[in-house]
């Protein structure tokens, strides 16, 4: 998996098999013998982007190394009812252990790439790029990101660490945009830090001041009227990025982007994402 830590993927596989199966998946161990082999297939249910085969065939691998796993589908394809994903060749009792962690994940990160290549589709002939944002699902942030990128968009900031980004309550809790700007060079001076900056504002009073200060990488235009951000994206005149977040979803991200913008912030790419339908199944 591009961009994938596999020490990251493989503690976040045991802590997810950990919180599942226990003391012991005491149905199978009743039901199966231990040195039972039996072949499965991951049939999709449902019309969309598939993704996380990758992270089947890394599960499947760490609990059965001599398992075989035949992929049929790259991550990203587009799929629809019917289409199988792959069939793995393996320890019964593991294709029973191993079922619903495939499934839950892999239903979650084809549902959030099937939203993101929705929203890559509607503006892929402007020169605008869509980001993602943290409204993630905790602990899942590294594989839902890797999502987002699999569905065709991007991603922003890994967290609060590698980013900084000055957002409304930031600046009223320090006072204004100007001091929190000032706060935040003087912060990094002090660290040896060089962060890109991005500046959140609500309004064109607060985009004046910002571009009065400046030293900034980004602005984000903050659920902005389209004539309002069409006005604020003439008046930054290509002197910093521009961002338009806020009230962004699958009938505006096209008027939005036709403003001028440079990105697109999408917190739905992720939080409001559905589950792509997928059942695996043992081959009698």
């Amino acid at each position: 998996m591009e961009g994938i830590d596999n020490r990251e993927l493989d503690d976040f596989i045991q802590a997810a098999l950990a919180e599942d199966v226990g003391s012991g998946d005491h149905t199978s161990i009743a039901c199966i013998p231990a040195d039972s082999i039996k072949t499965a297939k991951l049939y999709v249910k449902d019309d969309g982007v598939i993704a996380g085969i990758a992270f089947a065939r890394r599960v499947f691998k760490l609990f059965d190394p001599e398992c075989h796993f035949n992929q049929l589908l790259p991550d990203g394809a587009d799929v629809k009812y019917g289409d199988i994903a792959f069939e793995v060749e393996a320890n019964t009792r593991v294709l029973l252990k191993a079922e619903r962690l495939i499934l839950n994940t892999m239903q979650r990160l084809s549902g959030i790439a099937t939203i993101s290549s929705r929203f890559a589709l509607e503006v892929e002939d402007l020169p605008v790029t869509i980001l993602d944002t943290r409204k993630t699902t905790p602990l899942m942030r590294f594989l839902e990101k890797w999502a987002v990128r699999i569905g065709g968009c991007s991603n922003y900031r890994d967290g609060l660490y590698d980013w900084i980004m000055i957002k409304d309550n930031h600046i009223d809790g320090c006072g204004s945009i100007t001091r929190a700007i000032d706060q935040v060079h003087s912060y990094m001076k002090a660290q040896d830090m060089d962060l890109h900056i991005t500046v959140e504002v609500r309004n064109l009073v607060e985009l004046h001041e910002v571009l009065q200060r400046g030293e900034v990488s980004r602005i984000m235009l903050d659920n902005f009227e389209i004539p309002i951000m069409r006005e604020a994206v003439a008046t930054i005149a290509r002197r910093f990025e521009v961002e338009a977040s806020g009230g962004v979803n699958l009938k505006t991200v096209r008027k939005i982007a036709e403003t001028g913008v440079d990105y697109i912030s999408v917190g739905a790419l992720t939080h409001s994402a559905g589950s792509l339908d997928l059942s695996l199944k043992i081959q009698r």
